[in-house]
């Protein structure tokens, strides 16, 4: 629980990309977007006498993409999913070996250590 009047503090992995980055991302999609509908509205025009079905295609494409590009572009900051910036596995637990089970012969066949002597 947060202390009241506190600053709120953030891990730097929880963090969202900066304001500027996210709009420079944003213009940086509007702007392919609209090249690929520029380039769909020209190869409509040269396409028109020579292959009409294909003509229609680039028009079609011409004429929905502004509408997709804009909600593309605006999907943005509200729903975008948080991901750490750099991978950190998780710690290395050493396994244990197992341990050899004996007998109660095998342990009687073993030499008892001689008991230290105290003055």
């Amino acid at each position: 629980m947060r202390k009241q009047g506190g600053p709120e503090v953030y891990r730097i992995s929880g963090a969202r990309a900066g304001l500027t980055e996210d709009v420079r991302g944003r213009q940086r999609r509007y702007i392919i977007s609209m090249s690929i509908r520029t380039l769909s509205v020209i190869l409509t025009v040269v396409l028109w006498n020579v292959e009409r079905p294909l003509a229609w295609a680039t028009l079609v494409i011409g004429l929905l993409l502004p509408y997709i590009a804009v909600v593309y572009a605006n999907a943005g900051r509200e729903n975008a999913p948080v991901v750490p910036a750099a991978y950190i596995p998780p710690p290395v637990v050493p396994v244990l070996e197992a341990s050899k089970v004996e007998s109660g012969a095998e342990r009687a066949a073993e030499p008892l250590a001689d008991p230290v002597d105290t003055p």
